[in-house]
């Protein structure tokens, strides 16, 4: 391989001229004329066993040139890479410029390429730190979740369905008189003034009594997700079976001390102030380093190319991909649970994609105008914390992550200590 020339074309945008000589083409066509002679059959010869030379006259001199082009790159186009000391990002464009027998191959690979950084003024920087107060009423309402988890729902039949009551309930919907699918269940318990129905129906349902049995009319919200009840009117069947009343218990020392490590009341909420203050503080130091953030990306320079955002999305993306597929559905499924869709996902990972790479670049760029260095021990530590971390196996990690990637993460988590370090917090 030989790397014939090397041009900017364009902001973040390189172009390489790369040159593979006849001997080495010639090696890459027998690479792939061994390992594509076992599915061409040649009349007289057993399949497999035509020799070369039969097959390019049978089919043409250049019978195994496409392949073999894509052979010789896999190596050269890295190796020009290297050659030219060049960071891509993205999958760069491969144009074949020239072929010949007599004179090999003649590549042109554009590359983007990481963008220059330049960025100063992050050392020293200015920042208010805010611990947010602890009041007596925010310690009362988080003690009172114990009452509400120890609570239970009692029967109740001297009086009609409140708002707050759990009801049992069979229903059936119909849309001009014919029954809908998925409008039906029976013995359903649902929770009046929960909202987990759609408008209307819930509230119609208070001042009834168990036993009844009624009908209740609804319209369907216009963005409702089945497109044939989409602000349709309809109505419910109800069979009122139960009333259910949620007994809360009182906040005192006994429940304490059946549902807690703790024997009094005043213990338990001691704890708990500890705990929300201890969670104060690091919600403090979270947005002083979030701060820190934004200002260091605020003074970093660069044109970043649209290809890098892109990636990360991606990545975004294949990371919850494979986080939710093993439980059996899809991205898009996912995303219709949770009420979104594919493509307003990826408006959102976007946001954080760009604060991502943006704050990437400016600490990378921070390590080389710092001059910092990471030793072999700890490229180690970090490699092991990653073990640690997703429960795999030292050997495994090493692996798959490459050592100067990671090396490259150690030293940005430098960088982002010397910016706390310098820092002036208020």
């Amino acid at each position: 391989m030989s790397l014939k020339s090397v041009n900017k074309i364009e902001t973040n945008k390189v172009e390489l001229e790369i040159e593979v000589s006849a001997e080495d083409f010639e090696k890459a066509v027998q690479t792939v004329y061994l390992k594509t002679r076992n599915r061409i059959a040649i009349p007289g010869f057993r399949k497999g066993k035509a020799p070369r030379k039969v097959i390019e006259k049978e089919y043409g001199e250049g019978f195994f040139y496409e392949d073999a082009v894509n052979v010789a790159a896999d190596s050269a186009v890295p190796a020009a890479i290297r050659e030219a000391a060049l960071e891509i990002v993205g999958r760069p464009e491969l144009d074949v410029e020239s072929l010949s027998k007599e004179n090999g191959v003649v590549y042109k690979l554009t590359c983007v390429v990481k963008p220059e950084v330049t960025i100063d003024g992050y050392k020293g920087i200015e920042v208010e730190r805010v611990v947010d107060a602890v009041t007596d009423e925010e310690v009362d309402k988080r003690a009172n979740l114990l009452c509400e988890r120890n609570s239970r729902l009692v029967t109740v039949d001297d009086r009609s369905a409140q708002i707050g009551d759990t009801v049992k309930i069979d229903f059936k919907g119909f849309k001009d008189d014919v029954a809908f699918e998925g409008g039906e269940a029976e013995d359903f318990e649902l929770e009046l003034g929960s909202g987990q129905f759609i408008p209307g129906f819930e509230d119609q349902i208070v001042g009834r009594n168990s036993g009844e049995e009624f009908e209740i009319n609804v319209t369907f919200p216009d963005d409702y997700q089945v497109d044939d009840l989409k602000g349709a009117p309809a109505v419910f069947k109800i069979k009122l079976h139960e009333i259910k009343l949620k007994e809360v218990p009182a906040l005192d020392d006994d429940l304490i001390k059946d549902s807690t490590e703790f024997e009094t009341v005043d213990e338990y909420k001691n704890d708990l102030r500890k705990k929300m203050e201890e969670a104060a503080e690091k919600k403090a130091d979270a947005e002083v380093e979030n701060k820190l953030f934004d200002i260091v990306m605020e003074k970093m320079q660069a044109e970043v190319p649209e290809v890098m955002y892109d990636e990360r999305v991606n990545e975004m993306l294949q990371d919850l991909r494979s986080r939710v597929e093993p439980q059996g559905i899809t991205i898009e499924q996912y995303f219709k649970y949770i009420g979104q869709s594919l493509e307003s996902a990826k408006r959102t990972y976007e946001e954080q994609a760009k604060k991502q790479v943006d704050l990437r670049l400016a600490l990378e760029q921070i390590v080389k105008n710092e001059n910092i260095d990471a030793t072999d021990d700890e490229v180690e530590a970090e490699y092991k914390r990653l073990a640690d971390t997703y429960h795999v196996d030292l050997d495994r990690v090493k692996r798959s992550l490459d050592s100067s990637a990671v090396k490259m993460d150690v030293l940005v988590g430098k960088a982002v200590q010397l910016i706390k370090d310098t820092a002036v917090i208020k």
